[in-house]
């Protein structure tokens, strides 16, 4: 560097960043950071903008130097900033391409305008920092409960003061009428940190599910330290929640534990949510006792689960009807939601005649496919046979073994059964061809059992008619041709993409 070596400035200039970064809880070094800025701002002011001019300070002594730095480059496109290796080397023999070569500049005297620039520069780094600092700081208590000041109320929602930082409370994040003024004080939940224009923007709410159950870890010793965990939680917010608790060990009663001593503890959270009223739920691995669990006090008289669709039908007793489902349907919602599961409530006479209703529904169609008496029909709805299908391919001997029937019997239902199913697969097949559809079609189904083959009827019927017809459905388009079928979302899309693969066999995709 030809030019001798200009040095400027003071540990006066440290003293200075120590006091702002003291005020503004920041580290020096990016006070430090923002006064070189706001020099170069004031370099670029005097040199001129087309210029890269870089200033430092030292962290030791509060030197400051001011520097012109240009490039190495192969090719210049601007003189200015850029050099060749050929020149570079004149001046430094170890340069590179891509090097930088630093040209110390003279010191320059900070006039108003200047002055007032690099204050501006410095104090928005400041600000900048601060809010970096906010931002790191709030993004990893995502999930906590904090208290502060309400500091003002705009349109419903509720700004919270912590100090050096502030929080919203949108509206809906309130609970049912509550009001706050300011100058209280309020806990909430910070359940969102995002990194907006403005600064970060910190949310909080006081209706989140996780809020109980940050609130009953505060107050129950045992599940803040991991003896008792929360397995769900499910509310309506300023009306009525459901809290699941499971106790690692066995000597402690997970639900008495969040009660508390003449119900104290449950008594604190219930108090700070405006006295919502909470269910305290011992969770079951078992979804039927946990769903049984989940409704609180109705009585339940029989759990049915489907498992395929994630629905569990409880039967009651007539006068646990209204219990069981709670004002407005809000005791199974909560059940609902708590468990997972989807929930259908029935009363015992509901249920018994809609049993009775399958139980001859069957018994009419083994009488009409299997031109058989009641009395049989009767025999095998009792037995648990639900179609045709069951009674032509279940062993004849475990036919026979039914109470009631004999070989011959066993023998002569079976031979029906299945000359039903032959007649029926000819009749399907013959409205098939009528309805012309392609044997690419009819050969994949068959592969797939989880096509029924009353679908391809329905699927004759909306022009589908080949394989790539098929393949060219959309799962949404499938839906509307199958509706009530019990295909799900994931099913449908399987079968597509089966089809779709007859489109890659022995070339290479397209495109």
């Amino acid at each position: 560097m030809g030019a001798s070596q200009a040095i400027y400035g003071s540990t006066e200039l440290l003293q200075i960043a120590d006091a702002v970064a003291r005020e503004k809880g920041l580290s020096k070094d990016s006070v430090l950071e923002a006064m070189e800025q706001a020099i170069q701002v004031a370099g670029r002011r005097k040199y001129g903008h087309e210029h890269d001019i870089r200033a430092e300070i030292d962290k030791k002594t509060g030197e400051i130097k001011l520097y012109r730095v240009r490039t190495v480059v192969e090719a210049v496109e601007n003189e200015i900033t850029e050099l060749t290796l050929k020149d570079a080397k004149k001046i430094d023999k170890e340069l590179e391409l891509g090097g930088e070569i630093k040209d110390l500049l003279p010191p320059i005297d900070f006039g108003r305008v200047a002055a007032q620039t690099a204050k501006q520069v410095v104090l928005q780094k400041v600000r900048d920092a601060e809010r970096e600092k906010q931002f790191n700081e709030f993004k990893d208590k995502i999930g906590e409960i904090v208290s502060g000041t309400v500091k003002r109320v705009e349109y419903g929602n509720v700004i919270v003061d912590f100090g050096r930082t502030e929080a919203m409370i949108r509206r809906d994040d309130l609970i049912p009428r509550e009001v706050f003024r300011p100058g209280d004080r309020i806990r909430a939940y910070i359940h969102d940190v995002r990194r907006e224009k403005n600064g970060p923007q910190i949310f909080l709410s006081r209706t989140h599910p996780d809020f109980l159950g940050r609130l009953f870890a505060q107050e129950v010793p045992e599940i803040y330290d991991g003896i008792i965990v929360i397995k769900a939680v499910a509310r309506d917010p300023g009306s009525r929640a459901k809290i699941a608790v499971y106790s690692k060990d066995s000597s402690v009663n997970p639900v008495l534990s969040c009660v508390g001593v003449r119900g104290s503890r449950v008594q604190a959270v219930v108090n700070e949510l405006q006295g919502e009223k909470i269910d305290i739920i011992e969770w079951a691995q078992d979804p039927a006792t946990f769903v049984v669990n989940a409704l609180s006090s109705a009585e339940v008289s029989k759990v049915v689960i489907d498992e395929n669709k994630s629905r569990i039908e409880v039967v009651v007793p007539d006068d646990q009807l209204s219990l069981a489902i709670g004002r407005r349907g809000q005791n199974v919602r909560l059940a609902s939601q708590l468990s997972g599961w989807s929930i259908d409530i029935l009363t015992e006479a509901v249920e018994s005649e809609r049993r009775a209703e399958e139980f001859n529904t069957l018994s009419q169609l083994f009488v009409e496919a299997l031109d058989v008496e009641e009395v049989i029909a009767h025999l095998l709805v009792t037995e648990g046979f639900t179609s045709i299908e069951e009674v032509a391919f279940i062993p004849v001997n475990d036919l026979a073994s039914i109470e009631g029937f004999d070989d011959n019997v066993a023998q002569e239902l079976h031979n029906r059964a299945q000359n039903w199913l032959e007649g029926r697969q000819k009749e399907n097949a013959k409205k098939l061809k009528d309805l012309g559809m392609d044997a690419t079609l009819i050969q994949f189904a068959a592969q797939n059992p989880a096509i029924k083959q009353e679908w391809l009827e329905k699927l004759g019927e909306n022009k589908v008619l080949t394989l790539d017809d098929f393949a060219d459905l959309s799962t949404a388009e499938l839906f509307d041709i199958l509706p009530g079928t019990g295909l799900s979302q994931e099913e449908a899309g399987q079968l597509i993409m089966q089809a779709r693969s007859s489109w890659f066999d022995g070339e290479e995709p397209k495109a």
